[in-house]
């Protein structure tokens, strides 16, 4: 039998992370393949940079639909590919209960702070109003909760006296790339278990 280690990306802008993951496997840092790209935006540039890059390409805008229809369609085509893991690379939708039970510790996303720190938007600028000196990005798996899945894999970023907000988003999106990719390669590298909140590595994969 074929390990599955396939990926589906969701994405709603430009998909910087997205891009990232591609780089590592096209480099072979990321043992993984992209099954496909999906947007709720047809005009999302991540969707044009996927096409670029040769992936099945999927766009179901969202407007005018119920949010379950409009989900149950998006399940059709991830089911289609049947990627091992869905990864959101800026997906601005909220998923909803019924597609998190069906993808249950296999959806990831990537928040810009140390959660439980800063959940929900602008987590960048949320830190750096508060006057933290640390911050970073945060890799967790997708729960029904806002940014309160298990979390899978941290990165810290320094705060400095003379940053502006610009430069310390700068820094934390560099981490995001490492990171994201980092998680992925566990994931699909390693035996892990989640017990309660926590996640942990276990072991190689045989």
């Amino acid at each position: 039998m074929i390990e599955n280690r396939s990926l589906f990306i969701l994405l709603s802008g430009r998909g910087s992370n997205f891009i990232a993951i591609h780089e590592a496997i096209r480099r072979g840092g990321l043992k993984a393949s992209i099954a496909g790209v999906l947007s709720n935006l047809p005009d999302a540039p991540g969707l044009l940079k996927a096409r670029e890059f040769g992936y099945p390409v999927h766009a179901i805008p969202h407007k005018g639909k119920e949010r379950r229809a409009h989900e149950l369609a998006v399940e059709a085509v991830i089911d289609a590919a049947a990627p091992r893991l869905i990864v959101l690379a800026g997906y601005m939708r909220i998923l909803g209960p019924e597609f998190i039970r069906k993808y249950r510790h296999r959806i990831l996303n990537i928040h810009p702070a140390l959660l439980p720190s800063f959940p929900g938007v602008h987590a960048q600028k949320q830190a750096f109003d508060y006057g933290v000196k640390m911050t970073g990005c945060t890799v967790h798996f997708v729960d029904e909760g806002v940014d309160t899945g298990p979390v899978i894999l941290q990165k810290a970023v320094p705060v400095y006296d003379a940053d502006t907000l610009e430069d310390l988003e700068a820094r934390i999106l560099e981490q995001e790339h490492r990171a994201y990719v980092e998680a992925i390669g566990i994931l699909l590298d390693s035996e892990w278990a989640i017990t309660g909140r926590r996640f942990a590595g276990v072991g190689i994969a045989k």
